[in-house]
């Protein structure tokens, strides 16, 4: 299916209602991602950026040390209403995980010193993009996607678990899989409030 770019954009949206029925295969999907990931742009070409991919089983389990995590700290009154939110992640059959190598940061800190309170700021700029490219090319394969952040809470299981690098800083999780339901309707703020033009 092809849709431009505008297309993309405007249909890109938290989809958090999705299955475990595989509309693309997973070749395409690690494709999709690998284009992502070296086209995505960095100040100063850092490339800082890391991204793990999950399927299946390995997906069942980073939702699953997700949910024991948060059983541990969540209240036992509340905790059903997390559990649920959880296991809609978990009904999905991938999740991207994305990371910030700060060893790359680290180094171009100390080769550009004038810059260096900058490339933390950059770094999460340039993840912020990744995750749009990303979420966006998901969508146009015909995926139900959405963006969660559960770090710092997970990251102790999630690196004992795949043997992730100490150095890599995790950003966000992005669950995908078939959707199953449509998005809500989106409400938009005024855009002429948000944006100001001079010619």
């Amino acid at each position: 299916m092809s849709k431009d770019f505008y297309t993309a954009v405007k249909n890109r949206r938290s989809i958090y209602t999705i299955g475990k029925e595989k509309v693309v295969t997973e070749e395409r999907i690690e494709q999709v991602v690998k284009q992502a990931v070296k086209h995505t742009p960095y100040a100063f070409n850092a490339t800082s950026g890391r991204v793990v991919l999950l399927f299946d089983e390995h997906h069942d389990k980073l939702w699953n040390i997700t949910k024991e995590t948060l059983r541990k700290i969540v209240p036992e009154a509340d905790f059903p209403a997390t559990e649920d939110r959880i296991n809609s992640f978990a009904n999905g059959y991938g999740t991207v995980l994305f990371f910030e190598d700060q060893e790359v940061i680290e180094g171009l800190q100390k080769q550009m010193e004038l810059y260096k309170d900058n490339f933390p700021i950059w770094s999460e700029q340039a993840s912020g993009m990744l995750q749009f490219v990303i979420w966006t090319s998901l969508e146009l394969e015909g995926l139900g996607v959405s963006l969660q952040h559960y770090n710092p809470l997970i990251d102790k299981g999630v690196k004992e678990k795949w043997g992730i690098p100490n150095t890599w800083k995790m950003r966000a999780q992005m669950p995908f899989g078939n959707p199953t339901a449509p998005p809500k309707e989106k409400e938009f703020s005024s855009v002429e409030e948000r944006m100001k033009v001079f010619k």
